[in-house]
């Protein structure tokens, strides 16, 4: 899911008592403003408001001072010396996180990145995050539609700086990236759509129809942009193991074995599949329909159970509120604390149709409410619960909202950037599969349909961890696996791979086979993640602390470095 980085309050978390300020968080809470204002994007997404009606300036110049900025906040952190023990822990998660930025700006490694989730081409996402309610609302997002196109032209600039210096993505990505980028400039693409929603009377709704076109024009001349860079990249689509290594550091906070976390995946995978199979063949007999032990005779009766089917993006929302809502009332005061600040999650349904389903924090003040979104491909009109059920846990609660939820609340007792900033995928992400897994351990996927859809889950993020790791690592493919021809991976054998064990649509199967190859090192970050969660969580039991409160205390140190949560909680 794409990634957002999570938005804090000022009030604190529960238990927690407001700390006053040390030198360290003041340096800390001024790079927050100022990271804010070198990128009204960012702004947008952690909810700070005075930037919504500007656009982000990619070009080589900016990048530098956004870097320069990054290298300043840490030598004058060195300057200081630490307060108290939270104090410790954000110079370690500074010194982790804006180091590798560093690092990898002086490689253009971000910049020069176009992938089809998280790079500069989804710009655009900003302005799902930003109010729609009002007539002047729109004006804003008219403003800052009409400067989409001067935003993606400097990202052009700083692309052909990159492949100057010999650094672009690979030629596949650069030709999707095109595709999307017309895809979102169609006459039925995002943008045509987005504002046939717009408030006001008839000239400011042309307004912001022009300004929607403005926008689209931006988005077909990047395509240009990036067709003319294509003939330029490589053609091979592996990264490389060094490569691999950094990025799997950037999206993880803490070095792996790849051989070892390889044979990880493997076995992972193995016992899923075994798993599921156990499951399945329970089904099965229950439907009569002489399926044995296979999991697709299984999806295909639970399929036809009318009662697992819902119909239209509008009952879909309504079964994603209404379960978020009971998660979240059982849950509260049982296994977890969750604040009343965090008791309403709101869920609805985006626009490009890309397929994704992501949460977006809540604003600083909380006046925008942590979101799930589903992004619904075109022409999908149904929707299986026992799919999904788990879907509703990773993003809502216990996953994202109650972790990024928890995160936001801590502003008063730990600083602005580790309530806000400081995201980081194996943490993040890692956690929301956690909390899929404990869901079942807890007793509340009993249902064995929804405990195959969990399965289902944990068998596409184990899957990842072996494609990811051996497709850009160069490995050989598994012995006895099924989907796996031995020998060499390739884009092709990848997509067989896929197809014996992701349990998704052809066409989502395309986007994250896209993904995989454009954002190495973020897909497995989840179940790596995961492993971390639940050892951390072994550890804290076997010390005699309570799950409830090793959560607790885990989610109040807000997003860390997986090195950094280690050591914090250990």
């Amino acid at each position: 899911m794409p990634e957002t980085p999570p938005a804090p309050s000022a009030a604190p978390g529960p238990a927690s008592a407001p700390r006053p300020a040390t030198a360290l968080d003041t340096l800390a809470d001024q790079y927050v403003d100022l990271s804010a204002r070198l990128d009204p994007f960012l702004a947008t997404a952690l909810g700070l408001p005075g930037h919504d009606a500007e656009v982000t300036d990619y070009s080589p110049a900016a990048v530098a001072e956004r870097t320069a900025a990054a290298r300043t906040l840490l030598a004058r952190a060195a300057e200081v010396p630490d307060q108290d023990a939270v104090d410790a822990v954000t110079r370690a998660a500074l010194t982790e996180r804006l180091g590798l930025e560093i690092e990898r700006a002086e490689q253009r490694l971000d910049i020069a990145a176009v992938n089809n989730l998280a790079s500069p081409l989804q710009s655009r996402d900003a302005l799902d995050q930003m109010p729609t309610d009002t007539a002047e609302d729109w004006q804003v997002i008219a403003e800052r539609m009409l400067g989409l196109p001067r935003s993606l032209s400097t990202w052009a600039e700083s692309l052909q700086e990159a492949a100057e210096h010999g650094v672009l993505s690979a030629r596949r990505q650069l030709r999707l990236g095109a595709e999307q980028a017309r895809g979102f400039a169609a006459e039925d693409g995002f943008f045509t759509a987005f504002a046939r929603d717009a408030v006001g009377d008839g000239p400011q709704r042309e307004r912001v129809a022009q300004a929607a076109r403005t926008a689209a024009q931006g988005y077909l001349d990047l395509a240009d942009q990036l067709e003319r860079l294509a003939p330029r990249a490589p053609e091979r689509d592996a990264v490389g193991r060094d490569a691999y290594a950094l990025a799997s550091r950037t999206f993880l906070g803490s070095t792996i074995d790849i051989d070892e976390t390889y044979a990880w995946g493997i076995e992972e995978l193995r016992s899923v599949v075994a798993e599921q199979e156990e499951v399945a063949a329970r089904i099965n007999r229950r439907a009569g329909n002489g399926g044995g032990s296979s999991v697709d005779a299984a999806k295909r009766a639970l399929n036809a159970d009318p009662s697992r089917v819902l119909h239209g993006t509008e009952e879909l929302r309504t079964w994603m509120q209404d379960l978020s809502d009971r998660a979240i009332d059982d849950l509260a005061g049982t296994h977890f604390d969750i604040p009343e600040p965090l008791r309403h999650l709101e869920c609805r349904i985006a626009r490009t149709g890309s397929g994704g389903i992501y949460y977006t924090g809540p604003s600083e003040d909380l006046t925008r409410p942590g979101r799930m979104w589903w992004d619904v491909p075109s022409g999908t009109t149904e929707f299986h619960t026992w799919l999904e059920t788990t879907t509703v846990c990773h993003e809502g609660v216990p996953g994202h909202h109650l972790q990024v939820g928890t995160q936001t609340l801590q502003a008063s007792t730990l600083n602005r950037w580790r309530a806000m900033m400081c995201w980081v995928s194996g943490h993040g992400e890692g956690w929301a599969l956690y909390a899929e897994r404990l869901m079942d351990q807890l007793g509340y996927l009993g249902d064995d349909g929804d405990r195959l859809g969990m399965l289902d889950a944990q068998r596409l993020r184990a899957g990842r961890v072996v494609l990811d790791i051996g497709l850009h690592c160069e490995l050989p493919m598994p012995e006895g696996l099924a989907g796996s021809a031995g020998g060499a991976w390739s884009v092709e054998k990848a997509w067989d791979f896929m197809s014996a064990h992701w349990g998704v649509t052809e066409a989502e199967q395309r986007f994250e086979l896209h993904r995989y190859l454009g954002w190495p090192g973020q897909a497995p970050s989840y179940k790596i993640g995961q492993r971390v969660w639940e050892q951390l969580r072994q550890d804290a039991e076997s010390a005699g602390t309570p799950v409830r409160d090793f959560h607790r205390r885990a989610l109040e140190l807000g997003g860390l470095p997986l090195s950094v949560l280690e050591e914090a909680l250990r």
